[in-house]
């Protein structure tokens, strides 16, 4: 497949490098522009673009930017024809991005998300650390491979989105409508958990839509005094998330 990549942090890089290494061809844009990009595109294996070229003549879209920012994209999709698939990457962190008053009402992100672009989005690689997703990742079958939830409206759509999640390592879990996709946002047990396929999906159930943002403010004072290491990080967010 032609993939296009917006937002070349950890984990659009890692998504980046792990596509390009399956066979695909993939483009990779950020606000900075294509040359600051070139350095990192050379190694990941992906072609440097700015984000207008990552949305055009490609099957799949990937945005990987900081949850506002994606309201920065608005009109960017207008011409993609309608059965390219846009996967949404992002979560909403109100210290870091602000008050947005509707997600903080209680819309789904990725529904604010698909607002903002103006077209149907499927939301997965949101609910696992970056560490996890660059070095945990298994091939099919093998014990204890960690999964990941996929959520959208559109079935055509979201078996292309499972198949990249099975082709990044891991196994997916459909975790329902887009609207549901709450269940897989910061504070909820599926969040960050790094759970097998069984364990997820009994974790998508037992979401609370009220209880997350007390657990992501719980999360946040934790960090005050530095980012912990990848297992550590996992440790606390089913501390938070699960017992909380």
């Amino acid at each position: 497949m032609k993939i296009g990549i917006i937002g070349a942090g950890n984990i659009g890089a890692t998504l980046a490098q792990k596509f390009s290494m399956s066979g695909h061809s993939v483009k990779l844009a950020a606000s900075r522009g294509p040359e600051a990009l070139r350095e990192l595109s050379n190694k990941v294996g992906a072609t440097p673009v700015t984000p207008k070229e990552a949305v055009s003549d490609v099957d799949v879209i990937i945005v990987s930017i900081p949850f506002a920012k994606n309201a920065h994209l608005s009109g960017l999709f207008d011409k993609v024809p309608a059965d390219v698939v846009v996967i949404d990457t992002s979560n909403y962190y109100p210290v870091r991005d602000g008050h947005i008053a509707a997600v903080s009402d209680g819309m789904a992100e990725s529904v604010w998300a698909s607002n903002q672009f103006g077209r149907p989005v499927v939301k997965a690689f949101n609910a696992i650390l970056a560490g996890v997703l660059a070095d945990q990742g298994k091939i099919r079958g093998a014990v204890g491979r960690i999964a990941i939830p996929v959520a959208g409206d559109n079935a055509a759509a979201k078996t292309i989105a499972q198949q990249l999640v099975d082709e990044a390592g891991f196994d997916s879990v459909d975790a329902g409508s887009l609207a549901d996709s709450w269940r897989q946002q910061p504070g909820t047990p599926a969040y960050c958990t790094s759970l097998n396929a069984e364990e997820l999906r009994v974790a998508l159930q037992a979401a609370d839509k009220a209880r997350s943002p007390v657990n992501l403010r719980a999360l946040m004072e934790r960090l005050v005094d530095g980012w912990p290491s990848t297992d550590e990080m996992t440790a606390l967010n089913r501390e938070i998330n699960v017992a909380g």
